[in-house]
Protein backbone atom coordinates (compact mmCIF):
# COMPACT_ATOMS: atom_id res chain seq x y z
CA UNK A 1 0.00 0.00 0.00
CA UNK A 2 1.05 3.47 -0.64
CA UNK A 3 -0.12 6.84 0.92
CA UNK A 4 0.55 10.66 0.51
CA UNK A 5 -0.67 12.59 3.24
CA UNK A 6 -1.23 16.58 2.71
CA UNK A 7 -1.56 19.29 5.36
CA UNK A 8 -3.57 22.01 4.22
CA UNK A 9 -4.65 25.59 5.84
CA UNK A 10 -7.97 26.72 4.80
CA UNK A 11 -9.18 30.22 4.24
CA UNK A 12 -11.46 31.13 6.90
CA UNK A 13 -14.94 30.44 6.05
CA UNK A 14 -14.63 27.96 3.73
CA UNK A 15 -14.25 24.88 6.29
CA UNK A 16 -17.60 23.25 4.97
CA UNK A 17 -16.42 23.85 1.43
CA UNK A 18 -13.09 22.25 1.49
CA UNK A 19 -14.80 19.28 3.23
CA UNK A 20 -17.26 18.42 0.71
CA UNK A 21 -14.14 18.79 -1.88
CA UNK A 22 -11.50 16.90 -0.21
CA UNK A 23 -14.02 14.60 2.03
CA UNK A 24 -13.90 10.58 1.31
CA UNK A 25 -17.12 11.41 -0.97
CA UNK A 26 -15.05 14.50 -2.71
CA UNK A 27 -14.62 15.78 -5.55
CA UNK A 28 -10.82 14.49 -5.64
CA UNK A 29 -12.23 11.00 -4.43
CA UNK A 30 -14.53 10.89 -7.43
CA UNK A 31 -11.46 11.67 -9.33
CA UNK A 32 -9.24 9.12 -8.04
CA UNK A 33 -11.92 6.51 -7.92
CA UNK A 34 -11.80 6.24 -11.46
CA UNK A 35 -8.60 4.31 -11.23
CA UNK A 36 -8.56 1.10 -9.75
CA UNK A 37 -5.15 1.53 -7.80
CA UNK A 38 -7.10 4.25 -5.49
CA UNK A 39 -8.22 2.59 -2.08
CA UNK A 40 -9.42 5.45 -0.24
CA UNK A 41 -8.89 9.17 0.80
CA UNK A 42 -9.35 10.32 4.64
CA UNK A 43 -9.66 13.50 6.00
CA UNK A 44 -8.78 14.84 9.39
CA UNK A 45 -9.44 18.67 11.08
CA UNK A 46 -7.34 19.92 14.06
CA UNK A 47 -8.76 20.01 16.83
CA UNK A 48 -6.43 22.76 18.39
CA UNK A 49 -6.27 24.86 15.34
CA UNK A 50 -9.83 24.28 13.18
CA UNK A 51 -8.65 25.44 9.84
CA UNK A 52 -5.78 23.19 9.82
CA UNK A 53 -6.48 19.99 7.46
CA UNK A 54 -4.81 16.78 6.84
CA UNK A 55 -6.05 13.93 4.18
CA UNK A 56 -3.97 10.66 3.31
CA UNK A 57 -5.00 9.05 -0.05
CA UNK A 58 -4.53 5.29 -0.27
CA UNK A 59 -3.25 3.23 -2.93
CA UNK A 60 -2.03 0.49 -4.01
CA UNK A 61 1.26 0.68 -4.45
CA UNK A 62 3.54 3.57 -5.37
CA UNK A 63 3.25 2.34 -9.31
CA UNK A 64 -0.65 2.99 -9.32
CA UNK A 65 -0.65 6.65 -7.98
CA UNK A 66 2.09 7.71 -10.62
CA UNK A 67 0.21 6.12 -13.68
CA UNK A 68 -2.94 7.50 -12.25
CA UNK A 69 -1.41 10.67 -12.17
CA UNK A 70 -0.22 10.23 -15.81
CA UNK A 71 -3.21 9.16 -17.17
CA UNK A 72 -5.38 11.64 -15.41
CA UNK A 73 -2.97 14.67 -15.36
CA UNK A 74 -5.36 17.44 -16.92
CA UNK A 75 -8.37 16.57 -14.46
CA UNK A 76 -6.12 16.11 -11.77
CA UNK A 77 -4.95 19.72 -12.61
CA UNK A 78 -7.91 21.26 -13.89
CA UNK A 79 -9.50 20.77 -9.86
CA UNK A 80 -6.35 21.41 -8.16
CA UNK A 81 -7.08 25.02 -9.56
CA UNK A 82 -10.44 25.04 -8.85
CA UNK A 83 -9.59 24.43 -5.11
CA UNK A 84 -6.62 27.00 -5.17
CA UNK A 85 -9.21 29.82 -3.35
CA UNK A 86 -10.23 27.05 -0.70
CA UNK A 87 -6.40 27.36 1.17
CA UNK A 88 -3.77 29.94 2.35
CA UNK A 89 -1.24 27.26 1.94
CA UNK A 90 -0.40 23.29 1.50
CA UNK A 91 2.43 20.83 2.04
CA UNK A 92 3.05 16.95 0.93
CA UNK A 93 3.84 15.89 4.24
CA UNK A 94 4.80 12.56 3.09
CA UNK A 95 4.88 9.94 1.18
CA UNK A 96 5.08 5.97 2.55
CA UNK A 97 4.63 2.49 1.39
CA UNK A 98 4.81 -0.94 3.63
CA UNK A 99 7.66 -2.73 2.75
CA UNK A 100 6.41 -5.69 2.21
CA UNK A 101 4.26 -3.98 -0.67
CA UNK A 102 7.47 -2.33 -2.45
CA UNK A 103 8.84 -3.93 -5.47
CA UNK A 104 12.67 -3.54 -5.33
CA UNK A 105 12.65 -0.40 -8.00
CA UNK A 106 9.94 1.22 -5.68
CA UNK A 107 12.14 0.67 -2.25
CA UNK A 108 15.57 1.99 -4.12
CA UNK A 109 13.07 4.72 -5.58
CA UNK A 110 12.09 5.46 -2.01
CA UNK A 111 15.40 5.48 -0.65
CA UNK A 112 16.87 7.74 -3.12
CA UNK A 113 14.45 10.35 -2.64
CA UNK A 114 15.07 11.08 1.30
Amino acid sequence: MFVIEWQFQVRPGHERRFEEIYGPEGAWAQLFRQDSGYIRTELQRDPNHPRRYQTRDFWQSREAYEAFRREYRAQYEALDARCEELTEHELEIGRSANAQDLTPAESQKMKSER
